[in-house]
């Protein structure tokens, strides 16, 4: 195969987006805002979170009422394509300009990094970004920095300099590799000093410089200069192979995703010692390309060359052992313990061979990136968007690498210096600043019957607390609609639907099969599909029987059995979540069927607390009762035959049932929610074959 750029898959020109509409009557910092999201709109252009943009502006200054320069630029930890106003730090010109005074020197200028507060403009409390000297010195008012693969490809390759001239002659210039802070900062501003015809710079393994005194033409600029470098490499590239050629060819898909299925658990729980990781799989034409080609042994061991591209993916990628020619899928797992334990020794022998007197402790020795020929990549990290964007960053580098590769030598960053990044204090200081990790963070949770009152409640409470959450449900319209909504309240990264039967046992299989392959195994399964039916034993026909207990009993079993089995391959623990009801310890007239079935639900929750023990699994159980409010066994027959039952009409129920309860109130989802949250999260840690009534009091349902 060969590869026509080293971009992108979608190798379409860049479109200059720039609307003069929309960008009329837009004042400089609004103008700012526009030029970063259209910039990170595109991933040829940036990554996500990578890249920077700043304006220098004219302001009031609050205390003098005197116009000042004041230096917007984008804040730590910000990406450009959804960054907001308040997403951009603003800085004191003039202050930025003093502290040249104060730098002591290259082996003192993380020191400089403390004094940029004290150049803070109007009390703004976004902390500045490392790379603001690179911005505050260069002698032009709009500065775009940014990661796109194809000016990557140029910075990371042996020659890059004289590709560089090359491509660009005198319009863009290059300097060698400098980690990002106050000294490449003062290397820019001596270059556009040097050189003020330049309208740029690439910087060896790192990335793209631009600039202009006009908004406009700063984005335009960056454009173009990217577009001409994809336009060189198309050029070049067209007809060679990449990566030396091809050594493997990709199994199909159904064969990729069910190797994939087997591994992700595995590995799971193999590497999810200090937290619970979250996986994503990627098996793009781009990443097969390269897990298949000769040359993936000799450049994935160089690692990344870019430090964004270094810190999403760690020093350097693991390559699992299967030939897809012949795929062994259990002899691979049977080698996974010893790969990975290797891998792990390898990363804490770099930690010792490169750490400094004042490096942060070793951090998780793990890999992130997990590379599988003829069947993709999957990428582990503490939680889903990380994971994704590490297997984004993670194509960048490969898109890196081809293009590199094709015209010239590639170079990942130097042992030595890659560590420093790693390992940097004002990094740690960065990851010390995250906030606490929610409870139920790398957490994955199927819910059944998902789309229904108390499996959508219950699917929102585990997303408050971090989790990913899989929706599980026979209703296809109901189900999107919950699945819409949950994902524009929680992201769409935390949040799958699987259509499900769960009386279907390839049905529930898939549906598991699901959930492995988009978050890399399962912790939490709460079996809650159900039905209701009303109806006098003599008026029971043997389909009603067996439908309720096809869906209440068999139902529960099928997906408690898969359940096991992906728990019991990850090792670590889980938490089983039957939603019955007080029918089930509690007789009542008229739902023979239905009383049996939610019996038979608790009495299985008692043998798998049983079984799954041993292995840390809990298994309990939340009994609801009389929960009207959004369920949908309440919309039909049920509430009909229940208000028939008890002599009442239909709006009268609501209010019987509140009556007969000890406490006089009605049980809403939500209750059940909190609940099932209690018996999934480590609050109840020690606690296994429980039942929680939530019905609001029933003394005929108490379990003592």
């Amino acid at each position: 195969m060969s590869r026509p750029a080293a971009n992108t898959e979608n190798q379409t020109n860049l479109e200059n987006l720039w609307d003069s509409e929309v960008a009329a009557g837009k004042s400089e910092p609004e103008l700012l805002l526009y030029r970063s999201n259209l910039l990170g709109s595109d991933k040829r252009i940036t990554n996500y979170g990578g890249g920077n943009t700043s304006a220098k502006v004219l302001e009031k200054d609050p205390l003098t009422g005197e116009q000042v320069e004041v230096l917007w630029v984008k804040g730590s930890g910000g990406d450009v394509g959804s960054i907001k106003m308040d997403g951009f730090s603003t800085l004191y010109m003039e202050k930025l300009n003093a502290l040249k005074d104060l730098y002591r020197g290259v082996e003192f200028e993380d020191e400089m990094v403390g004094y940029l507060a004290h150049c803070n403009f109007n009390l703004n409390a976004r902390a500045p970004s490392i790379d603001t000297p690179l911005h505050a010195y260069v002698p032009k008012k709009h500065v775009d920095h940014m990661h796109p693969d194809a000016i990557i490809a140029i910075a990371a390759s042996e020659n890059s300099k004289v590709l560089t001239q090359e491509i660009f002659g005198d319009d863009i210039g290059w300097l060698p590799w400098k980690r990002p802070g106050f000294e490449l900062g003062l290397w820019l501003e001596k270059f556009c000093l040097e050189n003020p015809s330049a309208k740029g710079v690439v910087l060896e393994s790192h990335g793209l410089f631009t600039w202009d005194d006009d908004a406009k033409t700063c984005y335009e600029l960056t454009v173009d200069i990217i577009q001409k470098a994809t336009d060189w490499f198309a050029k070049k590239l067209t007809g060679k192979p990449a990566f030396g050629g091809e050594k493997y060819q990709s199994l199909d898909v159904s064969a990729r995703h069910e190797i994939a299925n087997q591994l992700m658990p595995a590995i799971r729980g193999m590497i999810s010692g200090q937290n619970h990781m979250v996986g994503h799989f990627d098996d793009s034409a781009t990443v097969l390309e390269f897990v298949n080609s000769i040359q993936l042994p000799d450049l994935a061991k160089l690692g990344t060359s870019c430090p964004d591209h270094f810190l999403r993916t760690k020093i350097r990628p693991l390559i699992i052992n299967l030939d897809p020619n012949n795929p062994d899928i259990n002899a691979t797992l049977d080698s996974l313990e010893t790969s990975i334990a290797a891998y792990r020794e390898d990363y804490k022998s770099y930690y010792e061979r490169c750490r400094r007197d004042n490096s942060p402790a070793l951090r998780d020795p793990n890999a992130v990136v997990y590379l599988i020929p003829g069947v993709g990549m999957i990428t582990f990290a503490k939680n889903k968007s990380t994971a994704r964007i590490s297997a984004e960053f993670y194509i960048n580098a490969i898109n890196v690498m081809c293009g590199s590769n094709g015209v010239s030598t590639y170079c990942g960053l130097p042992e030595q210096e890659a560590f420093d990044i790693e390992y940097w204090l004002l990094e740690e200081a960065k990851l010390q600043r995250m906030p606490k990790p929610k409870s139920m963070e790398g957490r994955i949770a199927l819910v059944t019957g998902g789309a229904g009152g108390i499996g959508s409640a219950t699917a929102a409470r585990y997303l408050e607390e971090g989790a990913c959450v899989v929706l599980a449900d026979i209703d296809a319209d109901n189900l999107k609609d919950v699945h819409g909504s949950l994902a524009d309240r929680f992201s769409n990264d935390v949040v799958r639907s699987v259509i499900m039967d769960v009386t279907n046992e390839a049905s529930v299989i898939k549906a598991f099969s699901n959930c492995t392959l988009e978050f890399g195994g399962v912790d939490v399964l709460v079996s809650n599909a159900g039905i209701a039916s009303s109806a006098p034993v003599e008026d029971t026909s043997l389909d009603l029987w067996n439908k309720n207990m096809s869906i209440l009993s068999t139902g529960y079993f099928l997906t408690g059995r898969e359940a096991f089995k992906i728990l019991k391959k990850q090792n670590l623990g889980g938490a089983v979540v039957f939603i019955a009801s007080k029918n089930g310890l509690a007789a009542s007239p008229n739902a023979s069927a239905y009383c049996t079935a939610k019996a038979s639900e608790i009495h299985l929750a008692r043998c798998l607390a049983l079984e799954g023990a041993e292995q840390g699994i809990r298994v309990n159980v939340v009994n609801p009762d009389a929960v009207l409010k959004g369920s949908k066994i309440w919309s039909g027959d049920w509430l009909k035959e229940r208000a028939a039952t008890y002599g009442k009409d239909k709006a009268g129920l609501e209010e019987h049932y509140r009556q007969r309860s000890l406490l006089k109130r009605s049980v809403l989802p939500e209750d059940i929610a909190e609940a099932a949250y209690f018996l999934a999260s480590d609050l109840s840690a020690k606690s296994t074959g429980n039942i929680i009534n939530v019905d609001a009091g029933n003394v005929q349902a108490f379990t003592r």
